[in-house]
């Protein structure tokens, strides 16, 4: 059995629930970080509404982890990815002078909490994932 296994599905369960509701509430009202950061209301809303849209699906494939954390590698690797290349792009925001540091609350909520919980799945996942990509390969 995968070591913390039952931590593992916790923790994915917790991060698909919370995407698909930011997602959610993203889409239903995507003004709201902007709100949120005393900024200007953004001219096309669409385009926060669809990274809305996208987070949710996250959240779907988060909860595929947490069903089988087995075989859920990959799809957390990606997730925590994004999760590493998202503060990237807000810290040049940031720099840049086009965000306020208000809008921090987006990476310590999508990303920075998540980092170690899916860091240490992946390491507990990796064995896994190695015999699963064995079992198939030829020599």
């Amino acid at each position: 059995m995968m070591a913390r296994r039952k931590f593992h599905r916790r923790v994915f369960l917790a991060a698909g629930l919370y995407n698909l509701a930011w997602g959610a509430f993203s889409i239903i009202d995507p003004q709201w970080m902007f709100r949120f950061a005393d900024m200007p209301p953004q001219n096309y809303p669409e385009i926060f509404a669809c990274l809305g849209m996208v987070i949710g699906l996250y959240g779907i494939l988060y909860l595929e982890v947490a069903r089988v954390p087995e075989r859920g590698w990959l799809l957390a690797a990606v997730g925590l990815l994004g999760k590493v290349l998202g503060p990237l792009g807000w810290v040049q925001m940031v720099a840049t002078g086009h965000w306020p540091m208000a809008t921090m609350i987006l990476c310590l909520t999508n990303d920075l909490i998540w980092w170690a919980p899916f860091a240490l799945y992946l390491y507990d996942a990796w064995p896994w994932r190695r015999k699963e990509t064995t079992v198939g390969s030829v020599n």
